[in-house]
């Protein structure tokens, strides 16, 4: 299903986009330190881990960064025609994450700011685990078109 085309101005204040839920397996861990090339052992040596308490490996700050990447939704293919830019992203962790457990990322529209001919629409990312605790929360601003005259 290809949803409808989307411009600046059919954005409201609130509206939320969930992303696809993902559990961190192993696997998942192994190749975002291959493409990382973060080689920091808490993040791929589950002994080292444990030793210091921890009851898995833990996450890189990106590795959960990247559920919130709004390519995984529908976000894209409603801007389709109307996305000029990924202008920024910033984003706080609040929580650790291990192998194990899920994570539920969400975008929510906190930011419409019209320019003369685009517009700045600007999305809270959050990711909760599988207990509902908040682990990351950020911000994400795009520079759209507004629709044609």
């Amino acid at each position: 299903m290809v949803p409808q085309q989307r411009w600046f101005e059919d954005f409201a204040l609130g509206e939320r986009f969930v992303l696809p839920s993902r559990t961190m397996t192993e696997a998942i861990f192994l190749a975002f330190q291959a493409a990382s090339g973060d080689n920091h052992p808490v993040h791929y040596d589950v002994e080292y881990c444990r030793a210091r308490g921890m009851p898995h490996m833990l996450a890189h700050g990106y590795q959960v960064v990247i559920q919130t990447a709004a390519g995984a939704g529908m976000f894209p293919h409603m801007v389709e025609e109307s996305l000029k830019g990924f202008l920024e992203q910033s984003s706080r962790f609040l929580h650790p994450v291990f192998v194990g457990d899920t994570l539920y990322a969400a975008l929510e529209v906190d930011e419409v700011t019209p320019q003369r001919t685009t517009g700045v629409l600007g999305l809270r990312s959050t990711v909760h685990n599988q207990k509902g605790v908040l682990v990351m929360e950020g911000r994400q601003r795009y520079l759209l078109r507004r629709r044609p005259a």
